[in-house]
């Protein structure tokens, strides 16, 4: 019987290899060979180990935000509108604007009608609406001061006016709800 150096099994005396590990027990010849441990190539620290480690995990996180942010649409592209024929028009960032005209004082709420801004003025005055071009856009003005001249409000989308509303009521009210 031959004891494996590497396992301790005690395998045949004809045995080249062990049956248990398959340490090579014996030469072409028919010698018993010695066990020797060999060192390892990779001999270091556990520490030097872990930073390595952490080294591949950052340049590997690194690599997949490069390569995630490159093919992410830009603001601007993803404001673009693909219609179910498969056209593409472009839009500019923000499409939209009213245009108040009134000789006198004037309030409004104007925007996508979850998040309508309000403003106040006096005169003809434009703003450029914070909405994409899929957004539904309401514009709802007053007059503040009871005159009779004509209160106009204006909708544009990409410079072209989509609708338009006045009164020349002493209370002018006037409201646009626009879906695209």
């Amino acid at each position: 019987m031959v004891k494996c150096p590497r396992c301790g099994y005690e395998n045949s005396s004809s045995a080249v290899y062990c049956d248990n590990c398959a340490y090579r027990l014996a030469d072409a010849d028919g010698k018993r060979i010695k066990y020797t441990r060999r060192e390892s190539s990779w001999n270091m620290g556990l520490g030097k180990k872990i930073v390595i480690v952490l080294g591949i995990i950052v340049i590997a996180f690194l690599l997949f935000s490069f390569v995630y942010n490159s093919t992410q649409p830009t603001y601007q592209e993803s404001l673009n509108v693909v219609t179910d024929d498969g056209s593409h028009h472009q839009t500019s960032s923000y499409p939209y604007k009213a245009i108040i005209k009134y000789e006198g004082s004037w309030v409004a709420e104007m925007g996508d009608p979850n998040y309508l801004v309000r403003e106040s003025g006096y005169g003809e005055k434009s703003f450029t609406l914070d909405c994409a071009a899929w957004d539904r856009i309401s514009v709802d003005v007053q007059k503040e001061d009871y005159g009779e001249g004509e209160l106009t409000v204006q909708l544009l989308r990409n410079g072209e006016v989509v609708e338009e509303k006045s009164s020349t009521n002493v209370t002018g009210h006037v409201i646009i709800n626009y879906n695209y």
